[in-house]
C-alpha cells in the first residue's frame, strides 16, 4: 500500500502544472527512435527508449509511462497487440497510448481503437502535429488526475459520512430503550428495522397509570437524517422515563398521572409539530390506551395503517377508519375508537413498510397477507412471532426492503383472578 501510495505521488507530481511528461518511444527503428526521442527532449519531455513490444512492456513494469508513441508494424509483437498489453497492466493512473502508422484505411484505425489505443500520428511524423498531440493527451492525462483526486477526496467524504450514520444508527436503536415487558396481566413486544442506516420510523410504549399502558407507533415522512431527526423528537414527547414530559400524559388533581384521550393527544401533536417544528416533514400514528385489567383499548389512527386484532382463536380483525397525518393540515380532526381485548388476544399495529413490502414486479403485501401470515404465526409469542412476521415479509419482498419496518405487538393474558 505504501509503494502504491508512493507511486501515486510521483506520477501526480510529474503530471502536474511545469513538470515534465515521461514519454517511452517504441520502435524498432534506432533512426526513427532518435528522431522522436530528440523532438521530445527539445519540447522539455522526459523521454524513455525501447526497441521492441517485448522489451517496452518489460520497461513499463518497471517505470510507468505517461504517454506511449508505438509504432504499429514492427518485428514480434506488433504495436496493436502492445497496446493490448498494455491496457492489461496494473497502473496508478491513466497511460496515454498513440499508435504511429502509415495506415489509413477505416478497418486499420478501428483495429487500432478496439486495442485500447488513443490516438494516432501518420508517418513520417511532423514536429508540429506530434507537440499537438502530446498536449492533447496531457490536457486528458492532467483530467483524469484531478478527477482522480476529487473521487479520493468524495471517497474520504463518504466513509466520513458512513461512519457518522453507523453511529447516528446506534443512537436511533437506544430511542427503543425496552424491545419487551411482561405487565403480569399483557406482555407487549417491539420491532425497529430501518432500511436504511437510520430511518423515520418509532415504536414504543410507556405505563400510563398503575392499570393502563400507552402503545404507538409513528412513521415520519421521507427516509434518511432528516426524518430520524424528528423521530428522535418525537421519542422526547412519548418519554416513558420521563412522565412529566410526556404530553400524553397530565397530572390528576390527586397527583397521579392519566392519560389523554387518544383523538386529543393526536389533534395536541398536530398542532405542536406545526408551531414548533416547522417542517415539510409530517408523520402517521396509531396510539393505544390498553387497560391492563378489563383489557378495554381506546385507539386513534392517524394515516397508519389499520392495526390489527387477533382473537384467541386465530381470527383476524382489522380496526379503525384511518385518519388524516400528524403535522399535515392545522385543525385536522382525529377519532378515538374502541375495542375490547379477551383474553389471549393479540393487538399488531405495524408500519406502511409491512403493508407495502412487495417484490419488484409483483403486488403488495397487504392487509390479507398480513392476516394471512399472522394466521401462520399464531402458536408463537413475543419476539419469536415478530422475528417470524419480519422474515416473512422480507420473503415476500423478495430480500429487497425499500421502507423501515415496524411493529408494537401486544398479548393480552387477561387479569389474575383469586381462582387463578
Amino acid at each position: 500500500m505504501a509503494k502504491k501510495l508512493e507511486t501515486d505521488r510521483r506520477r501526480n507530481a510529474r503530471i502536474g502544472p511545469g513538470a515534465p511528461c515521461r514519454v517511452l518511444v517504441v520502435d524498432d527503428s534506432k533512426m526513427q527512435r532518435r528522431i522522436l526521442s530528440a523532438q521530445l527532449a527539445r519540447s522539455g519531455y522526459e523521454v524513455m527508449e525501447a526497441d521492441s513490444a517485448e522489451e517496452a512492456l518489460a520497461l513499463c513494469e518497471q517505470v510507468e509511462p505517461d504517454i506511449v508513441l508505438s509504432d504499429w508494424m514492427m518485428d514480434g509483437m506488433s504495436g496493436v497487440d502492445f497496446c493490448r498489453a498494455f491496457r492489461q497492466m496494473k497502473r496508478a493512473g491513466y497511460g496515454y497510448f498513440i499508435l504511429l502508422t502509415s495506415k489509413t484505411e477505416k478497418n486499420d484505425v478501428a483495429e487500432g481503437l478496439d486495442s485500447g489505443a488513443d490516438d494516432f500520428l501518420a508517418k513520417p511524423v511532423n514536429g508540429a502535429e506530434l507537440r499537438a498531440r502530446l498536449s492533447a493527451g496531457e490536457r486528458i492525462l492532467r483530467m483524469e488526475k484531478e478527477l482522480k483526486d476529487k473521487n479520493r477526496l468524495l471517497h474520504s467524504a463518504q466513509e466520513a459520512i458512513e461512519r457518522d450514520l453507523s453511529e447516528a444508527r446506534k443512537l436511533q436503536q437506544s430511542l427503543v430503550k425496552e424491545r419487551h415487558r411482561s405487565f403480569g396481566a399483557a406482555e407487549v413486544s417491539l420491532l425497529l428495522r430501518p432500511s436504511g442506516h437510520v430511518g423515520g420510523d418509532l415504536v414504543g410504549f410507556f405505563p400510563i397509570n398503575a392499570r393502563r399502558v400507552g402503545l404507538y407507533g409513528i412513521d415520519v415522512s421521507g427516509h434518511g437524517i432528516t426524518s430520524a431527526l424528528m423521530t428522535a423528537r418525537l421519542a422526547g414527547y412519548l418519554s416513558g422515563s420521563s412522565p412529566e414530559q410526556n404530553i400524553a400524559l397530565f397530572l390528576t388533581e390527586y397527583g397521579i398521572y392519566d392519560g389523554r384521550d387518544p383523538a386529543e393527544l393526536a389533534a395536541y401533536l398536530n398542532q405542536l409539530v406545526l408551531d414548533e417544528m416547522q417542517t415539510e416533514n409530517y408523520f402517521t400514528l396509531i396510539y393505544a390506551d390498553v387497560d391492563l385489567i378489563s383489557g378495554e383499548v381506546a385507539m386513534v389512527q392517524a394515516g397508519h395503517p389499520h392495526p390489527v386484532l387477533q382473537r384467541a382463536d386465530g381470527n383476524v380483525e382489522y380496526l379503525g377508519d384511518g385518519g388524516m397525518p400528524v403535522g399535515l393540515l392545522p385543525g385536522a380532526e382525529y377519532e378515538t375508537f374502541r375495542t375490547v381485548l379477551a383474553p389471549g388476544d393479540r393487538l399488531f399495529m405495524v408500519s406502511d413498510g409491512v403493508t407495502e413490502a412487495a417484490p419488484t414486479d409483483g403486488e403488495m403485501l397487504g392487509e390479507l397477507g398480513l392476516a394471512r401470515l399472522m394466521r401462520r404465526s399464531a402458536r408463537l409469542r413475543g419476539a419469536s412471532f415478530l422475528d417470524a412476521i419480519y422474515w416473512d415479509v422480507e420473503s415476500h419482498a423478495g430480500g429487497a426492503l425499500t421502507d423501515d419496518i415496524s411493529a408494537v405487538f401486544f398479548e393480552f393474558h387477561g387479569a389474575k383472578t383469586a381462582v387463578d
